[in-house]
């Protein structure tokens, strides 16, 4: 555990957020070691079919997900205050609704997998792929929630060394049954979608064994009460926090699916050639990400004590760090962005996909510049408490993306679908910067 109310504010972030990128990247290797195998032993068709169920499975178990996250708001405040009773209600009740939707929303996923695939206009070379990959994901889809459970209520606390070490143990699991299931033992896409649920429990097994150990840090110990049902209360609060959260990533997981349904259109060398350079996007931004969620941490924990003087200081320090970093990255992402296609794709045969992703690269990577900046103030709003605004921004860029690729691509082909995410971020930052100068996400908080 880390208290994050006293020190330096920029050393307390940074030595969280480290750990916590360290374990970004090594849960980003389930879906890139996925991708590169895939796509060089299993060719373009897969990789294009397992690339178009990311989407669609994020929406589909979006609701559960944002159960951790809300909940892990309120415990990052509690913790903050120091009331172990209210951390131990909030863990229950995130425990029972997040119980509740994943079995929910796999069953639903099930049923439904193969028309909302054909909906998105999924090519029939790529649709078998893509059915057997989602299917397995979503009725396995417990293992994801329960790490995300645990690792959320571990961060709220300080702790993001834990969730670390799970997902380097549960990366390199991954790997090797990668290559034992899809190499080895050729069980096609459905041995790399078996490798990624396998793995995704080992990660849960080691947060959970963390939480026992110190289960009366949590007010899990009989001292703070002995029931296993949460007070309704209490899990109307993790609902009402956890919904804006969940109602604005499933609304930008429904401008995605229209954003993937119109890269679709343009046939399997695109989709393979975004599904590849999307998976290094993924990893590349999670400096950006990690040094985000540690100020929301940071602030979550600081709002809760009443410091507003850290949550200042930590927000200037941490915006500068964010921005040098998303300028490494550009650079990098411009400069390398052929030899990084070529470790998914053959620049011979699939010289249309390289070329593709390669374009990808460059604009996004310059894009990472204002996500910077939107992800510094965001954060700081979130951890206070001000979930409404957050998601009211996330819809604001949802609607900017979906404009911007529409208008775009009719003109200038699949490079204005890649222009419309530097402009959809910039829709989404208005709000949160303007919202952190009125003041009124001072008055949020949430115990």
């Amino acid at each position: 555990m880390r208290d994050m109310t006293e020190g330096n504010p920029l050393r307390q972030i940074m030595s969280f957020a480290v750990p916590m990128l360290f374990a970004s990247i090594f849960q980003q290797l389930y879906n890139l070691v996925d991708t590169l195998i895939v796509g060089r032993f299993l060719g373009p068709d897969a990789l294009a079919g397992v690339g178009a169920t990311g989407t669609l499975t994020f929406l589909l178990l979006n609701f559960a997900l944002g159960m951790a996250n809300g909940g892990g708001l309120i415990v990052s405040q509690c913790y903050g205050k120091r009331d172990r009773t209210q951390m131990r209600e909030t863990i229950l009740a995130m425990a029972w609704t997040m119980g509740i939707l994943c079995l929910l929303l796999s069953v639903i996923g099930l049923i439904f997998a193969r028309p909302l695939l054909l909906l998105l206009n999924v090519p029939e070379s790529a649709l078998p792929y893509a059915l057997t990959y989602i299917r397995i994901i979503l009725l396995f889809s417990a293992s994801s929630m329960l790490y995300n459970g645990t690792a959320a209520i571990l961060r709220s606390v300080g702790d993001s060394k834990t969730p670390l070490y799970a997902l380097i143990v549960s990366s390199f699991m991954n790997v090797g049954l990668d290559l034992l299931l899809v190499v080895v033992f050729p069980m096609g896409v459905a041995g790399a979608a078996v490798a990624t649920v396998v793995s995704q429990f080992a990660a849960a097994a080691v947060s959970v064994h963390r939480i026992a150990v110190q289960r009366e840090d949590f007010g899990l110990s009989r001292e703070y009460g002995r029931g296993l049902v949460p007070a309704r209360d209490h899990v109307v609060k993790v609902i009402e926090t956890s919904v804006p959260s969940s109602f604005q990533s499933c609304m930008i997981s429904i401008g995605n699916l229209s954003v993937q349904r119109l890269i679709n259109s343009f046939g399997v060398q695109t989709m393979a050639g975004y599904t590849a350079a999307g998976k290094v996007d993924q990893l590349a931004i999670q400096v950006i990400l990690s040094v985000g969620n540690a100020l929301c941490v940071f602030t979550g924990q600081n709002i809760g004590s009443g410091n507003l003087a850290r949550i200042r200081e930590g927000l200037w320090k941490s915006r500068i760090i964010m921005l040098v970093s998303a300028a490494v990255i550009a650079a990098a992402a411009h400069v390398f962005r052929y030899p990084i296609m070529g470790l998914f794709l053959d620049p011979v045969t699939a010289a249309e996909a390289t070329e593709v992703g390669a374009s990808y690269l460059s604009i996004i990577g310059v894009a990472y510049l204002v996500c910077a900046v939107m992800q510094s103030y965001q954060n700081v709003i979130r951890g206070a408490g001000d979930v409404n605004t957050c998601m009211v921004a996330g819809l604001s860029e949802l609607a900017g993306r979906i404009f911007f690729a529409y208008l775009l691509a009719p003109r200038i082909g699949s490079t204005g679908i890649w222009l419309a995410t530097p402009l959809s971020w910039s829709c989404g930052c208005v709000i949160p910067v303007v919202r952190y100068y009125s003041g009124k996400w001072k008055t949020k908080k949430l115990v």
